[in-house]
């Protein structure tokens, strides 16, 4: 693709919404678009190649600080694979904390709904417990 494109276009060709793109570009991550004589933001194949490469770490979860990070990395290309690495390793620590606090609060949400009956009383330990801090078991409805 040696064209430019437009930014609907651009967003269609990268799977990123035009709205992002002006985002990306607001926050430094993507260069600023060329210019139309009539205005409008072109792009090239570089462009929806970097919005690619955006939308690929951002479905992995990296936050925007890490991405500008992976591609100042991608670009350079006498970078180290192992501070790609490290990058990605230290993502994937901190979707595992994330994981096992989202764990734990499943597993407190089912232990309240274990103790509760479900039906027409008005206590409720799910309530109790999310009032007071405490278990199902200091809040059962009985």
């Amino acid at each position: 693709m040696n064209e430019t494109l437009t930014i609907g276009e651009a967003a269609k060709a990268s799977g990123v919404s035009a709205k992002m793109i002006r985002h990306y570009e607001s926050i430094g991550l993507l260069p600023r678009a060329q210019r139309s004589n009539g205005n409008y933001r072109l792009y090239g194949s570089q462009d929806v190649h970097n919005l690619r490469f955006i939308q690929r770490a951002r479905s992995l979860g990296f936050p925007l600080e890490s991405i500008r990070e992976l591609l100042a990395l991608w670009r350079n290309r006498q970078r180290s694979s192992a501070q790609v690495k490290k990058l990605a390793l230290s993502h994937v620590a901190g979707l595992e904390t994330k994981i096992a606090a989202m764990q734990q609060m499943a597993a407190a949400l089912k232990h309240l709904a274990r103790n509760c009956h479900g039906d027409d009383r008005p206590d409720c330990p799910i309530l109790e417990g999310l009032a007071t801090g405490g278990d199902a078991d200091s809040a059962d409805c009985h």
